[in-house]
């Protein structure tokens, strides 16, 4: 499971900087335009997948992070957005790189926000459930980027750098 981890942290850090590299060259309004998604917009959708980053990490860690909603804006201001997304992707990959299989079959304890109810997962089930929510937000962000006009290129796991290269 380590490796498999390993390799999602590094597409996740690989693929958010290719996605904000390509969301800068649209104006504000383009990336704040309602485009129908499941939090409107590139940018709400970019504020989700940060919130649900750092809501997990917190779980992850032990440390408290609130919020109102899976909706809210952590951060209006793109530059910044993109500046705190770049600090978390550094502490996923440190903190994957802290994991060991004893850990990772460790029961993980939370209350969660939909339906505020008690969970318990096996840790590795909630990290899977981690990367795939990333990937998942992802898929709608290059969607909405298509609908702006912008090709994001190759998105998929296959082509981070570094896998599968013929030796």
């Amino acid at each position: 499971m380590l490796p498999g981890f390993r390799a999602m942290a590094r597409y996740n850090r690989w693929m958010n900087e290719r996605i904000y590299g390509h969301c800068e060259n649209l104006s504000d309004a383009e990336r704040r335009a309602d485009r129908g998604a499941f939090f409107r917009s590139i940018h709400g959708t970019l504020n989700h997948l940060l919130l649900g980053d750092r809501l997990w990490l917190g779980r992850f860690l032990a440390r408290e992070f609130r919020v109102g909603t899976l909706a809210d804006e952590l951060y209006e201001d793109f530059s910044e957005l993109r500046r705190e997304r770049a600090k978390t992707d550094a502490e996923i990959l440190e903190w994957v790189e802290s994991l060991d299989e004893k850990r990772l079959a460790a029961p993980l304890k939370f209350r969660s926000i939909v339906g505020n109810r008690d969970r318990s997962f096996p840790l590795w089930f909630a990290v899977q459930h981690f990367f795939n929510h990333q990937t998942h937000h992802r898929g709608q962000v290059t969607t909405l980027l298509m609908q702006s006009g912008v090709d994001p290129g190759v998105t998929d796991l296959m082509w981070l750098p570094g896998m599968g290269e013929a030796g």
